[in-house]
């Protein structure tokens, strides 16, 4: 007879996962980066327990987009006001906040509630090399064209 195991929040075992980002297309990385800070690698996995890791990502800067992205992609934001919208194309958010692209793509694939949230703070996103998370020994996390290579 088989039992179905349930994971309770304190069984949960963090890793620390490093991601160079330098290179990789933009929303394939972000898919396999959400994946990991929601706990779908783990067969552990249960959607309503955060059973996630950390992730931090570097060179977040100099991913790629494909096509025309860079020309047409916007990102949009209301004040609130009538007539409020503002649209930043990608190439000026690029410039000021070259992590903010790679943090919205992410945050954009997890899920939208109360434990989404606490996912999204277990990501760290660097532009450069370098990052201040040294003290936890992250474990370095390469990705394929099928996913989390080990």
């Amino acid at each position: 007879m088989r039992t179905t195991t349930i994971t309770k929040p304190a069984e949960v075992v963090r890793a620390w996962y490093v991601v160079d980002a330098e290179g990789k297309t933009l929303g394939r990385l972000a898919t396999e980066v959400a994946k990991v800070l929601r706990g779908k690698h783990k067969p552990t996995f249960q959607p309503h327990v955060d059973t996630g890791d950390h992730v931090v990502v570097i060179n977040a800067d100099k991913f790629v987009l494909t096509g025309k992205k860079m020309e047409q992609k916007e990102y949009f934001r209301h004040s609130g006001y009538i007539g409020g919208v503002t649209m930043t194309p990608i190439k000026v958010m690029m410039a000021k906040k070259p992590t903010e692209v790679f943090t919205r793509a992410v945050k954009g694939m997890l899920p939208k509630t109360v434990l989404g949230r606490k996912m999204f703070k277990r990501l760290h996103v660097y532009a450069g090399p370098e990052h201040k998370n040294h003290a936890q020994m992250p474990t370095p996390l390469e990705f394929d064209s099928k996913g989390i290579k080990r």
